[in-house]
């Protein structure tokens, strides 16, 4: 229990100190809401429809892909890992914690967008709330796996980074937030299934629940898990 309370501590203090997590948790995404919800219910009639699911996959992905790798890559990679052994923490504490403390700002974001859009951008509030907050409660879980994987696997922020923008930006343009996927070609439209992005916006705007969306997104998050626990072994090495 000791050692437990010591890394949540640990991750408090650098939570508070990392100017990552308020950039890419709030200001981008926010600020990404600001200018384009304004431009997308201006251009696109029907935007206001889904402009609440479209702004926070948005900043769900950007939060997760790009916000979480760096904090991982600065716990394991580097002297934080031997604070974590001499005080008897385990290693898969700080991966735990990481994540719980990204999921709660994710999430904290995303009721901002919900509640700001309407007042905003006259947004349409989806028809089945609850529905609406347990996809958002999944597809934030699913996309803190993946960077899971990329902060375990690459060793340095340099290549973090990369690797997060690398995966962040076909995961946004072939999801559907930023036009239509029926406009794209079969090709992109067919890569695009590969990221959980186009799978939770589907999720979030659907009428009515279908399994069948929600299949490949558990498929996701059970390989991520699996990767995590290969990694974290490798590490503890």
């Amino acid at each position: 229990m000791e050692a437990f309370l010591y890394g949540v501590s640990l991750q408090w203090k650098l939570d508070i100190r990392s100017k990552t997590l308020l950039i890419t948790c709030y200001i981008v995404p926010l600020l990404f809401f600001a200018i384009m919800g304004g431009i997308f219910t201006s251009v696109m009639s029907g935007a206001r429809h889904t402009l609440i699911q479209s702004m926070t996959v948005f900043g769900v992905t950007m939060g997760a892909l790009i916000g979480l790798p760096p904090s991982l890559v600065e716990i394991y990679r580097s002297d934080i890992k031997k604070v974590y052994k001499a005080n008897g923490v385990p290693l898969y504490l700080g991966l735990v914690l990481t994540n719980i403390s990204a999921y709660i700002h994710l999430f904290i974001m995303s009721i901002i967008l919900y509640f700001a859009a309407p007042l905003a951008f006259n947004a349409k509030i989806p028809d089945n709330p609850g529905r609406y907050f347990i996809t958002l409660a999944i597809f934030i879980a699913i996309l803190l796996s993946i960077a899971s994987i990329i902060g375990l696997a690459v060793k340095d922020q340099a290549k973090t980074s990369m690797v997060s923008i690398i995966i962040f930006l076909p995961s946004i343009m072939l999801s559907g937030i930023m036009f239509p996927i029926e406009l794209l070609p079969k090709a992109f439209e067919t890569v695009g299934k590969i990221f959980p992005a186009s799978w939770g916006y589907k999720l979030m705007t659907d009428s009515t629940f279908r399994f069948e969306n929600l299949l490949p997104l558990m498929a996701i998050l059970a390989l991520a898990i699996f990767m995590c626990i290969i990694l974290l072994r490798k590490i503890d090495k």
